[in-house]
């Protein structure tokens, strides 16, 4: 049966800024984290001058080793200035599910180059500690530049997360936790040089290792969260949500199978359900979108492909599959009144078919034998399989009339105490047609339809003259 496909890798749609324009064009949101990203740039040049030179003229450890995070600040905000761009390529033959992934690529480099600078860091403080090392000279003018440094690392940190929760940007995202970072660094080294002024020489290395610290904190958190990306890691609260979405579906679906990946904050997921043994394409296409709106209602911008099976037919019961082996044979519109009764001889099945009422009844015979065969090939356990054949209605012109509403209003009051919620007549072909509504207070559909077939033969009884009544039941 077909399957139903939401939302294809690389469609340009207004509603998701990080997809590609018609053309080529670059949307408004890239357009920002492009230029989130090369304001990153620009600020770890800034900072990496302003760190350098005042640790190399003062000897502060602390201000060099905030100068190499920089330099990673600076590699990183490179990396993730090209991944964006590479990122919001549309999907291709090589990339089928778009070139999302470039970005948590760029993290995991970052993370990397944070791991290497954190131990060179680390290995000169404790160095210094040991054994150590040239006079570290706090002046005014260090201060001042830890200070001004702090103003700046304060304000990339807001730009860049405000646009990765924006922009659901991985890279942008990792670039605020990163320079947070920085900004605990920066205070960790302006505590360390006021204290080598009161005279305690030893802290501006303290500071270092804390530095180094929180470096590696920041690497082993943003290496495992992306590779886990990479590696196609669904979250534990993400699959729950799409799960409990699709359990409570109305009407059910069995749901057989659900995978899904994430790539530069959208997620791509895949879901298998079964649906009854002799459902109609449409009615399995109905299943499938309704379960795509209850997954992008627990993942928003989800791009999500069903596939629908219908369920196994050791599942279904022997109506179910005489029906369904019915409707496959070519040509066979319609199926009803199938009927499955045991006997002592085995399993006795009947059913009506319809077919186009122009055949001639050699071809409906035949394809009536072609039923009987794909029943006994689909239901082994039935010995007989009779049918019974009937054409096609074809489509019929017909104009509304005045019928004699009082006599069918007084039959429906008379047998069940109420009056027809609606009633028409209509002059067709094939005669006069009764219409009628009726609101029942019945428990089951059983009753009603005992009650609507009393309505229909009674109608019939007092005028002939009607060629069809039908009674359609609602509740009160």
């Amino acid at each position: 049966m077909a399957g139903s496909v939401a939302g294809q890798a690389g469609d340009a749609r207004p509603d998701n800024p990080r997809a590609p324009a018609p053309g080529g064009r670059t949307l408004p949101g890239v357009e920002a984290q492009r230029k989130a990203a090369l304001w990153s740039v620009f600020a770890a040049l800034a900072l990496i001058a302003l760190k350098l030179g005042t640790g190399l003229a003062t000897h502060s450890l602390g201000l060099i080793s905030e100068a190499a995070h920089s330099g990673t600040d600076l590699i990183a905000a490179l990396l993730t200035f090209f991944a964006v761009g590479v990122a919001v390529r549309p999907a291709d033959p090589s990339h089928q599910y778009g070139h999302g992934k470039a970005e948590h690529l760029a993290a995991l480099a970052e993370g990397a180059i944070l791991v290497v600078a954190s131990a060179a860091i680390i290995w000169r403080a404790i160095d210094r500690l040991i054994n150590g090392g040239t006079t570290v000279h706090a002046t005014w003018y260090a201060l001042l530049v830890v200070g001004v440094v702090i103003c700046i690392d304060i304000s990339r940190t807001t730009a860049s997360w405000r646009a990765a929760r924006a922009y659901s940007s991985p890279a942008l995202a990792s670039n605020a936790v990163h320079f947070g970072s920085d900004l605990g660094g920066s205070f960790a080294v302006l505590l360390g040089l006021l204290l080598v002024r009161a005279g305690h020489p030893g802290a501006d290395s303290v500071a270092a290792l804390f530095v180094a610290a929180l470096v590696l904190i920041v690497a082993v958190r943003l290496m495992r969260r992306n590779v886990d990306v990479l590696m196609d890691r669904a979250p534990a609260d993400a699959e729950e949500a799409a799960r409990q979405a699709i359990v409570g579906l109305e009407p059910p679906v069995r749901l057989r199978r659900r995978r899904r990946l994430q790539a530069a904050g959208r997620v791509f997921a895949d879901v298998v359900i079964a649906v009854p043994y002799d459902a109609a394409v449409p009615q399995g296409h109905a299943a499938a979108d309704a379960v795509e709106r209850a997954v992008q209602s627990a993942l928003p911008e989800a791009d999500v492909v069903v596939h629908v099976e219908p369920i196994e037919a050791a599942e279904a019961d022997v109506r179910e599959r005489a029906h369904a082996a019915a409707l496959n044979v070519p040509r066979v519109r319609e199926v009803h009144n199938v009927s499955v009764v045991s006997v002592d001889s085995g399993t006795d099945l009947s059913l009506h078919l319809k077919l186009p009422g122009d055949l001639s009844l050699e071809e409906a015979h035949a394809i009536a034998e072609q039923v009987e065969r794909a029943i006994e090939q689909a239901v082994p356990e039935v010995s007989s399989v009779q049918t019974h054949l009937e054409p096609l209605g074809e489509e019929a012109a017909g104009h509304e009339v005045a019928g004699d509403a009082a006599t069918v209003r007084r039959i429906v009051r008379t047998e069940l105490g109420i009056d027809p919620a609606e009633l028409r007549f209509v002059d067709t072909d094939e005669g006069l047609v009764a219409y009628l509504t009726l609101r029942l207070g019945s428990d089951t559909l059983a009753a009603a339809h005992a009650d609507a077939s009393r309505i229909e033969e009674l109608i019939r009884r007092e005028h002939p003259e009607i060629a069809d009544v039908v009674v359609h039941t609602e509740p009160r």
